[in-house]
């Protein structure tokens, strides 16, 4: 302990992921099937690695550009372009050593210690102890959760805002809920933000997985260029990239010094070789994304159907994501029913109680996966809970 009372407090008292402490737990059981983290199980395809191997093959082994090569900040103004309409500037994007450092660096960007980033809960971890670790205040503003679903009661989210507010965070499609916003919704969070004249930082990562359209609605549709709007995002989920650690940050050109230097200051850019995978992603992934998504909202109704046949489950489909976050009637703490559930059914979930308030008494299952995989682990759920 004595080298323990050397740290600084937010390093001493940087949470434990009650994620990562159940993958832990059951990681090398080759019997069980993961539901437990936010990935899917197929490798990245060879269109993007090809792209990575030749790059290396090349030479590209050196320093590069700390806001991202020229050709993967233009390949994402056209990405942005496809799927949200409009020009969009390369100027604007900054790549990132993942969709955590993206977070990260926003939380820089706007915070000192002592200020505080509104956020909606219940949501990834990562969110909260990145802010608290960063010495800044996470302050969390509740979803409701009533037989029609998760809803933002958006008079609680204006009132969370105070003096030492500097933004506010807004995932959706959600991860863990799926709750996500509709146009109206985010016209009306915008507008709560305008007024109190904070920053939104919006987190859109799941925004190809919206299964009642092409893609989820934005705040890319309603925001003008007066507005303070920073993207956060990652190649991590798309594309089948999670181990790459590559993402990017969309803000005002205005800013780009700005980040450029707290990049250079932190992991002083992304390699060459990978960013020339993310630009054959962006470039020829469509195609991958849109089969991904298929494949995704197949393995939820299977996974749904199973759950909710068993009329001991509290669970509606999720709108967005690739989330089931479910509660199973006679098990109050999901820390212990995670725990549970991988040593007696081998099925791996996420305890709801690691994603903040509102989380206790869910579990989170990820999907997207192989089809059998999913209908072994529906299976074997549905038995665990007949027995309980």
């Amino acid at each position: 302990m004595r080298f323990m009372d050397d740290l600084s407090p937010q390093a001493r008292n940087a949470p434990e992921s009650a994620i990562v402490a159940v993958v832990n737990h059951a990681r090398l059981r080759e019997d069980v099937i993961p539901l437990w983290v936010g990935e899917g199980d197929r490798p990245t395809p060879s269109f993007i690695y090809d792209a990575t191997i030749k790059s290396l093959r090349d030479g590209e082994t050196f320093y590069t550009w700390q806001r991202g090569i020229p050709e993967l900040r233009q390949a994402l103004a056209d990405y942005y372009g496809r799927l949200f309409g409009g020009a969009h500037d390369p100027e604007t994007f900054y790549v990132t050593g993942s969709g955590m450092q993206a977070i990260k660096l926003a939380i820089e960007a706007f915070c000192k210690a002592g200020d505080e980033m509104v956020y909606l809960s219940p949501a990834w971890p990562n969110i909260s102890a990145g802010l608290e670790i960063s010495g800044a205040r996470a302050v969390p503003v509740t979803l409701d959760y009533t037989e029609g679903g998760w809803t933002l009661d958006l008079d609680r989210l204006s009132a969370a805002i105070g003096p030492s507010t500097r933004a506010m965070f807004i995932n959706t499609p959600s991860n863990p809920t799926g709750w996500t916003a509709s146009r109206e919704e985010l016209q009306a969070i915008l507008d709560i933000a305008r007024r109190a004249g904070i920053w939104v930082v919006a987190d859109e990562i799941y925004a190809r997985f919206f299964y009642a359209g092409r893609r989820a609605p934005s705040f890319l549709d309603i925001c003008n260029d007066e507005d303070r709007i920073l993207f956060v995002n990652s190649f991590s989920k798309n594309w089948s990239m999670t181990g790459w650690r590559v993402g990017w940050i969309k803000a005002p050109a205005e800013l780009g010094q700005v980040f450029e230097n707290l990049i250079q200051y932190s992991t002083s850019g992304v390699a060459q070789f990978m960013q020339r995978g993310a630009v054959a992603a962006l470039n020829d992934g469509d195609d991958y994304v849109e089969e991904q998504k298929a494949r995704a909202a197949e393995a939820r109704d299977i996974l749904c159907d199973a759950l909710m046949a068993t009329n001991r489950v509290r669970l509606l489909k999720p709108e967005g994501a690739f989330y089931a976050f479910f509660a199973i009637d006679g098990l109050e703490s999901s820390h212990e029913a995670a725990y549970r559930i991988v040593d007696e059914a081998d099925v791996g979930l996420a305890p709801g109680s690691g994603f903040g308030p509102g989380g206790d008494g869910f579990l989170r299952a990820c999907f997207l996966r192989r089809i059998d995989h999913v209908e072994a682990a529906a299976d074997r759920l549905a038995r665990f809970i007949s027995t309980i």
